[in-house]
Formats: C-alpha cells, structure tokens, sequence
C-alpha cells in the first residue's frame, strides 16, 4: 500500500512522521553501510584518503572498514584485479552477508585499465561477481567515491523488498553463492560468470558495412 505523500507532508509539519516498512529497512542499509575496503592497486590511496578527515567518509555512513567480509555489507574493489586474485575476490564475496553490494573504484577494477592487455590482468571485476556501482578514472578522486557511495544510497532507498521487481537478495530463487574461478591451463576458467555478465553486443552498421 502507498502513503499518500500530501498526507505525510502534512503530518510531517506537525512532527508526526509517516512511511513504509520497506523504506524503513531501506534507510537503515543506505545510513548504515559497512565497507569492507580491497585496495589492490593505486586506487587504493584515494580510497583511504575518503576515510580521513578531510573528506570524512563517515558522515555518509559508511565509517571503519571492516576486517572481516562477514562484518561486512559492502565491497570497495579499488585498484587492478589480477587473474591470481580475482578467486579470492569472488571467496570473499562469497562469504558476505546478504544484503551486499559492490563498488568498482577505478578504471582497472572496471576494466583493466592501462593494463587491459596484459596477460595476466582480468578485463573487469563485474565478469564474476555483481557490481551495483562503477567509478570511473585513474585514479578516481576521493569525492568520486563519496559521490559513489551516495549512488549506492539511491539505489538502496529505492530497493523492493517485495513483488517481481524486488532487490536480488530480497528473491529466494536469487543464487546464494557464485562460483568461484579456477586457474586453468591457459586462462581462469570458466572466462566470466554468465549469470551476472555477458559481452556487450556490436552492431555492425554503416556504408561499405
């Protein structure tokens, strides 16, 4: 059932305040997030450089990074994902709680970046695992990943908690745990999860085409 929002603007200017269970959860997880921080990379700087006082990533929420993936609800991949390590990224993952969402901070976690063509650097973390926001530059700056986070925050507000359009974790046909790359003779396999990734459709057009 939806407020009727004249309604709880008009108790709200008399301090009564309205709203649902599901935007209630749906704050509480936005104003509460626990960061459990993967710098890998350069990127990893101006990830701690977010947490400091001068850009106080606090205020949003978002305070210690936890040590543990199980103390944690979020994901902060920063920095290039190696093809060694992209397993122990998808374990950790893994091993997080639901409701987790995941933030790729830089070109190299989305892409591989300068390193794309390297043998050895995988072409994105979001082949394996969901990623629920992408930060682009190299290195993104510290107001890009608060800019991020508060992304996150709307994604989250915005989250149902019931019906055929709910959040992925709200579905309990929804896949519990990903599977988790193995180093095979010539490359990680398999290549990418295609539940959560799929190579980008070319479409050919054009004169001489």
């Amino acid at each position: 059932m939806e407020n009727d929002e004249n309604l709880a603007e008009e108790l709200k200017s008399q301090g009564v305040h309205v709203t649902s269970f599901e935007q209630l959860i749906n704050w509480g997880r936005s104003s509460s997030l626990w960061p459990l921080q993967f710098g890998l990379a350069c990127c990893a700087i101006e990830m701690i450089s977010a947490t400091m006082a001068k850009y106080d990533m606090a205020r949003f929420g978002a305070e210690v990074f936890r040590p543990s993936p199980r103390q944690a609800d979020l994901m902060l991949i920063a920095g290039t994902v190696t093809k060694k390590m992209a397993p122990q990224v998808v374990r950790l993952y893994n091993q997080m709680a639901e409701p987790k969402y995941v933030i790729a901070m830089g070109a190299c976690a989305i892409s591989g970046g300068p390193f794309k063509e390297g043998y050895n650097v995988l072409k994105g973390i979001d082949r394996y695992i969901p990623v629920d926001v992408f930060i682009p530059g190299c290195p993104p700056r510290p107001e890009a990943l608060l800019e991020g986070l508060m992304t996150l925050q709307d994604i989250i507000k915005k989250e149902k908690l019931l019906g055929k359009d709910r959040a992925r974790h709200a579905d309990p046909k929804g896949y519990a745990e990903l599977p988790v790359p193995e180093y095979g003779a010539h490359d990680l396999e398999p290549k990418c999860n295609p539940d959560v990734w799929s190579p980008p459709t070319v479409e050919k057009g054009g004169e001489g085409q």
